[in-house]
């Protein structure tokens, strides 16, 4: 069952989105059945959905009972203001999220930064919504919240809900190589190596 936003989420999103400034539009989403499987980090077990982020990749993988079902462009984090990495979830869900920024208020609808949708992370301040300025979508232009484009957005938020997985990765590892396509990033292969997990002498 879906939650929708109660006064006390909305007045949360108004403190942790005025950090998320929208800078980008919806790209279309791409089906992948049959896809590789990725396997879900152990907190994630209990879901049916959870979500991987690979920030070099700059795109967004749903993830439903252990296979790749969508994978979505997304704007990540700027080189000053990056994306955090690491293991969340989603804590909250609101439709249609008033925007505020310093004395600020812009009211849901067209013109509002962070668009139609919030999903905020665990991660204080950091979230994955929508966006009213065109144009960045799948460049690193954000001050660190994942943005996505309106009708991949809309179509993501009706998928998971309170307490689902959010992984994001901030280096091509395997498993997001997996997902993504792309080689492991030279960084990973050699810090294995080096912690005597890799093929290095």
């Amino acid at each position: 069952m879906k939650r929708t936003a109660t006064a006390g989420w909305v007045l949360a999103v108004a403190m942790t989105a005025a950090r998320c400034v929208a800078l980008q539009t919806a790209p279309s989403s791409t089906a992948l059945a049959g896809s590789p499987l990725a396997k879900a980090p152990k907190f994630a077990e209990a879901t049916v959905h959870w979500v991987l982020v690979s920030i070099p990749d700059r795109k967004l993988a749903l993830m439903e009972n252990g296979k790749v079902v969508r994978i979505y462009r997304v704007a990540v984090g700027r080189a000053s203001t990056p994306s955090p990495a690491g293991s969340f979830k989603i804590v909250n869900r609101v439709k249609d999220p008033a925007y505020y920024h310093k004395g600020q208020v812009i009211a849901a609808g067209k013109g509002n930064p962070v668009g139609s949708r919030w999903m905020g992370l665990s991660a204080k301040g950091y979230g994955i919504h929508g966006t009213n300025a065109p144009g960045s979508i799948g460049k690193a232009a954000s001050t660190g919240c994942i943005r996505m484009g309106q009708q991949d957005l809309e179509e993501l938020f009706a998928r998971v809900d309170v307490g689902d997985a959010v992984e994001i990765r901030e280096e091509r590892d395997e498993q997001v190589a997996a997902v993504f396509g792309g080689e492991v990033d030279a960084m990973v292969i050699a810090s294995a190596d080096l912690s005597g997990d890799g093929t290095g002498q």
